[in-house]
């Protein structure tokens, strides 16, 4: 064999791998020409599908707002639109790839949707706790509530979280299905709201009189209500004082019920303070033993709580036996 042939057959075994993948770039070109009408109309598809999920997601939001159900109309127009887009996204890959069939890609998604629910477990369980809370309005934006041991007004009830801004201007974020599944106190349920203050008055004092004049101080203050009427009962006896329970209603929002708190304990200071009344703190009494031999054993000098005098009472027999135990 020459020199000359073996060189040609050479260069023709080197152009083979340059052939073959011209001829795969040349056939994924004429692929990609004769798919570009698919790959436009499935664009223009999805193009189209955006657009009208925009205005359904506007619609539904203004329905939801003329119903005053802002925060519902925000979570039901996420929901369409992202559901009309996953419709549009398995039509518009039927339509670039016609070998692709949508009930193949609904089969796939059926076998994976359980790893995917036991991965979105949490977020899943969020948004239709979330979805509840809008549909049955256990409480509403701009409403205070008390939850997971937090207090503040409602802001957004959104898919996945309730957001609370407290009363000292700070933002809690509470997942719905904690709010859900726990107590929930709100405060602005209705329009009044009670309120009350233990007060304690001396024992020298006269209970009834000392209720009358506080309930006089208390009814008629600016943020009392007058009806239901205010009310002072006595309580309690406590060991340095008589406890007179004063009640009344309020405003139901925070700032309404803290201003009518503190004018009510003003006033009930300077009706104390006006007409006499003691406003007694706790005291204790301590007895102390004298234990000096002059005065150890004798009853008549040793003060340990009996009254003073020549004729102290016995002491007690110690019990033993039979007669402690009974006892």
């Amino acid at each position: 064999m020459s020199v000359a042939a073996t060189s040609t057959e050479t260069a023709a075994r080197l152009r083979e791998p340059v052939d073959l993948v011209t001829e795969t770039m040349e056939g994924w070109v004429d692929g990609f020409y004769a798919q570009l009408p698919s790959v436009v109309a499935g664009l223009i598809f999805l193009l189209l599908a955006w657009i009208v999920g925009k205005l359904l997601a506007r619609l539904v939001r203004r329905i939801a707002v003329r119903r005053r159900r802002p925060d519902l109309g925000n979570l039901l127009g996420s929901l369409a639109f992202g559901g009309l887009m996953v419709a549009a996204l398995l039509v518009a890959a039927a339509i670039i790839f016609p070998t692709v069939h949508p009930g193949d890609i609904l089969a796939a998604l059926g076998i994976g949707s359980v790893a995917i629910g036991f991965a979105f477990k949490d977020i899943l369980q969020n948004l239709f706790a979330g979805v509840l809370i809008l549909l049955r309005r256990p409480f509403l934006q701009g409403d205070q509530i008390e939850a997971q041991g937090f207090e503040g007004t409602v802001e957004h009830i959104e898919s996945r979280a309730t957001l609370l801004r407290t009363y000292d201007g700070r933002r809690v974020i509470i997942p719905n299905a904690d709010i859900y599944t726990s107590p929930v106190v709100v405060n602005t349920a209705f329009p009044v709201r009670r309120d009350e203050y233990d007060v304690g008055i001396g024992f020298g004092d006269r209970p009834a009189e000392a209720a009358g004049k506080f309930l006089e101080a208390i009814r008629g203050l600016e943020g009392i209500v007058a009806e239901p009427a205010p009310e002072v009962l006595p309580w309690s006896l406590e060991d340095s004082a008589v406890v007179l329970k004063v009640r009344w209603w309020t405003d139901s929002q925070r700032t309404s019920a803290v201003h009518a708190r503190a004018r009510v304990i003003l006033a009930l200071y300077e009706t104390a303070k006006s007409h006499g009344i003691d406003l007694p703190f706790p005291t204790q009494v301590l007895l102390f033993h004298d234990q000096t031999e002059e005065t150890d054993g004798d009853r008549t000098r040793q003060r340990e709580g009996w009254p003073p005098g020549d004729r102290p009472p016995r002491p007690r027999p110690a019990l033993s036996g039979r007669g402690a135990s009974g006892a």
